[in-house]
């Protein structure tokens, strides 16, 4: 039953007027666990077993601080109940204010006592809670949470019974709304999400509460100078008694601030503001791939009879959406080809994932750089998936500034959801209504999707895949969606469409035919897909900071066959392989090395490798993917990030540092990047995208060289793209001759065996724009030394801290690897083309004083037998 006290928080915003007093009660928690039911209330806690805990946190948090649990333990969290505790001091609410205790998110069955009685219970993870607190309060108060232990509640046989079973996880847990992730064996085994993950605020409300606040943003027409127009209905409480007597809405726009006052009306003894703001000729945000992603600053001016309220009410951007260049197009036909402001994006990123599984209440800082890390690698699209949790305001208000795109599940996967339950629907509706006011409005939001997986998980048992929509995906969801008025694709399921869901060639797929199904690496041509919601997953292994962090204690034990190595790396239950045998596959069809007898002999030279060839892998397909040709509209790697040290699907690893792999699909998905195609007979197609909002002026090089140094054959042409602009070129075409350049019809032995292709500015000297390579009789693995190579690295100050690092070889130097402790590259994991130079910029590592210029380090590649020392500063200078 949900208390008397507590106050709708459907479509209530978390924004404040600057009257009201937000206290975050952060400080002093304690945890305990006790046995399931074993304690009703706190008054008899005392001789439990206490111990610090961090708020906004979880019980795996908080034992992980303390050094009880880690990784890996397999303590099964859900088989306890847990209470949380702290004091604080406060007062009653006065006479013009209202005390309000904000709960956030509790995961995940949970009662909260305030001075030992019960305020308030909660059955979702996913629900956010307000309790009416002033007559409660004390000088000194008690605040304790009690989550309940999972494991006897998911033992409880309950109906509807399944129509369908699922691997992902315990079947009971589609009677709760918690999430998959840590309860999913197999890849996200542990730490199960319980406690208060997101924070917990006292708020004195004082003056007037905002319980609504509706934003819509469109344009007004197609023009390039299209007027913005913003709707906004506020629906305001007054506390102390005071009249509001106007409303008016401030937006910045291109020649000062907007002000637009709005129509007042009574609804129910509170008031309704509504009206329509005009934006001359706005500027529109744009993925930042493409454009600027422009926000305008917004706040609600109120003026009452005691007074000026103002609410600083964020910040909106006007763009259009679209699933596809036609009017008519039907993703679930055609796939997703999403034309932002009318220009097609092909949308790439990554699956998120916390940036902190255990405490689910990641620093902002760390939030903003692992977001940076992603706009960096030129993804544009970050998808939340219905394994995981919603994302917290600030990651969305970062995916607006970054000019990222996000692809939100709703929280649903696998599972047979029992919808027919009345309670559980009307759960399901709470929750969804507040996750679409939260979001609607936000330039960066473009799908929502009903679940993760189901229909595929109906189909591929043989049943009819529509048994898997229902009326939760298939009527509910939709139609909340469309009564809010976001302007956001909607799609059922992912995978959908098409006779059976998980064909790739139809609607949105789930692509693994690269990946886990083993597939040779032209079958993502072959394949036809039309837009991959997930991809490719490897087993993507991390640099040696990464591998050290699996078995901390004794990181020189640490192999590929360890028990804690293999703990990180994720497969399928049931299955008698896991991911890095996928990987040893490509190690052996595309590098042609032995995996096996590798591992045995050169553990270290394995690791080389297999961190390249995930990469490589990747790179190849979202080449194919972003050709003109190709019909896709994008693809999101599964993951973006681990969630457990080792080699897990992630491009960063568990601390959120980079992995090799990382850098290869920065190469790849680069708003102006340039690649190339092996077309067989047809040659080698070099492909050059220009993603950018301007033209792109440059000269496209094209260099063949023979034995990785002598150079055969040069040539290059003017480069004139448009805005938003793809082309591809025939690399004998640009050269001018025959040369056989995929060597394909093999007249003899290869004439060359290093094809170049190179964006250059048209300035002499400057560092290219893009660059790839091409290797027709196979990757160059023989090692070499360092004289044989001629790698040569020297460093040089920049400011803030950061260095210049200048590389020079002699002869092509494949997967060229920089390593100066205490500093990152924008780039790594790069090859150099025979006698150019590249600068690369070092950035400091966080913590690191920009004062300190004693830096060394080395270089190594896949090509190079041992290492080569890096010309320190103090040398140069």
């Amino acid at each position: 039953m949900r208390s008397p006290e507590l106050l709708a928080r459907a479509t209530a915003p978390r924004i404040h007027p600057r009257e009201h007093v937000v206290v975050a009660l952060e400080e002093d928690w304690e945890l305990a666990a006790c046995p399931p039911d074993a304690h009703a209330d706190p008054s008899k806690l005392e001789q439990l077993d206490w111990m610090p805990a961090r708020v906004p946190g979880t019980v795996a948090g908080a034992l992980r601080d303390a050094g009880r649990w880690r990784p890996g333990d397999g303590r099964d969290l859900d088989a306890e109940d847990w209470w949380f505790r702290t004091r604080f001091r406060s007062s009653p609410a006065g006479p013009d204010e209202q005390v309000v205790l904000a709960l956030d998110g509790l995961a995940t069955v949970s009662e909260v006592f305030l001075n030992g009685v019960q305020v308030l219970g909660s059955q979702s993870m996913f629900a956010a809670h307000e309790v009416d607190v002033g007559a409660r309060l004390q000088e000194q108060n008690e605040l304790a949470i009690h989550c309940r232990a999972l494991a006897p509640l998911l033992a409880v046989r309950r109906k509807p019974r399944a129509r369908w079973r699922t691997k992902l996880a315990d079947g009971n847990l589609r009677f709760f709304r918690t999430m998959l992730l840590g309860r999913a064996p197999g890849f996200a085994a542990e730490p199960a999400a319980v406690g208060p993950w997101r924070p917990v605020r006292l708020v004195r409300r004082r003056a007037l509460a905002l319980r609504e606040l509706e934003l819509r943003p469109r344009l007004d027409g197609d023009r390039a100078d299209a007027d913005g127009l913003l709707s906004a209905s506020v629906l305001l409480a007054p506390i102390d008694g005071r009249e509001i007597e106007a409303v008016e809405l401030e937006l910045d726009g291109p020649s000062g601030a907007v002000r637009t006052p709005l129509a007042l009306s009574d609804e129910d003894g509170l008031v309704r503001a509504d009206g329509t703001a005009r934006v001359p000729s706005v500027a529109r945000w744009w993925p930042h791939t493409h454009g600027e992603p422009t926000l305008h600053e917004l706040s609600l001016r109120i003026a009452t009879s005691a007074g000026a309220v103002t609410v600083d009410a964020g910040c909106i951007g006007f763009r259009t959406l679209a699933p596809g260049a036609a009017v008519a197009h039907d993703a679930e036909a055609d796939g997703l080809d999403l034309h932002v402001n009318g220009v097609r994006v092909f949308a790439r990123g990554a699956v998120w994932t916390p940036s902190d599984i255990v405490s689910l209440a990641g620093e902002e800082a760390t939030l903003r750089a692992t977001l940076e890390l992603a706009r960096d690698a030129g993804m544009n699209m970050l998808r939340i998936p219905g394994t995981g949790a919603y994302e917290g305001a600030s990651f969305h208000d970062l995916c607006d500034e970054l000019g990222l795109l996000v692809w939100q599940d709703f929280m649903f996967a696998n599972l047979d959801y029992p919808i027919a339950d009345e309670d559980f629907r009307e759960t399901v509706e709470r929750e969804a209504s507040a996750v679409l006011a939260d979001l609607a409005g936000r330039p960066s939001l473009a799908v929502l999707c009903g679940n993760s997986e189901i229909e595929q998980q109906v189909a591929m048992l043989g049943l009819d895949p529509a048994l898997g929509r229902g009326e939760l995906f298939g009527e509910l969801l939709p139609g909340l969606v469309e009564r809010a008025g976001i302007d956001a694709v909607y799609l059922p399921s992912a995978p959908c469409g098409g006779t059976l869901p998980f064909r790739p060639d139809r609607g949105v797929a789930n692509y693994y035919g690269v990946g886990g199904y083993r597939r040779p690496l032209e079958d993502a041509r072959r394949a036809e897909v039309r837009f991959a919601a997930e991809c490719l997953a490897f087993s993507n292994v991390p640099d040696e900071a990464g591998v050290e962090a699996v078995l901390p204690g004794a990181p020189g034990d640490v192999v590929v066959h360890h028990p804690a190595w293999k703990a990180g790396v994720p497969r399928d239950v049931g299955t008698g392989w896991d991911f890095e045998d996928v990987r040893d596959h490509y190690l052996q069809s595309l590098l042609d090395v032995n995996p096996g007898e590798l591992r045995r002999v050169d553990h270290e030279r394995y690791l080389e490798l297999s961190r390249a060839v995930t990469g490589e892998a990747m790179a190849e397909v979202f080449g194919e993917w972003r050709r003109e040709a190709s019909p896709c509209g994008g693809g999101l790697v599964l993951w973006f990030g681990d969630l457990a040290p080792g080699a897990g699907w992630g491009v960063l690893d568990a601390s959120g540092r980079p992995k090799p792999a990382y850098h290869h699909l920065r190469r790849a998905l680069a708003p102006v990047a340039v690649w190339m195609t092996d077309e067989g007979l047809g040659g080698i197609r070099v492909h050059v995208a220009n993603d950018a909002g301007t033209a792109l002026r440059a000269r496209l090089r094209v260099t063949l060289y023979r034995d990785g140094e002598q150079r055969v054959a040069d040539a290059h042409e003017p480069l004139r793209l448009p805005a938003h602009g793809i082309c591809d070129r025939d690399v004998e075409e640009i050269l001018g001759h025959f040369a056989d350049a995929a060597w394909a019809y093999r007249f003899g032995p290869p004439a060359h065996d290093v094809v170049v292709a190179s964006l250059e500015p048209d300035a002499d000297g400057a560092e290219p724009l893009a660059q790839a390579f091409r290797f027709p009789a196979g990757r160059p693995l023989r090692q070499q030394t360092a004289q044989e190579l001629g790698l040569t690295g020297s460093l040089s100050p920049l400011d803030d801290g950061a260095l210049a690092l200048v590389l020079r070889s002699a002869r092509l130097a494949y997967g060229v690897r920089v390593h100066v402790p205490g500093f990152r590259g924008r780039e790594d994991a790069l090859t150099l083309e025979p006698g150019v130079a590249r600068t690369l910029t070092l950035l400091p590592a966080a913590g690191r004083s920009p004062t300190e210029q004693d830096a060394t380090g080395a270089l190594t590649a896949l090509n190079l037998r041992g290492r080569v020392r890096i010309t320190p500063i103090e040398a140069v200078s």
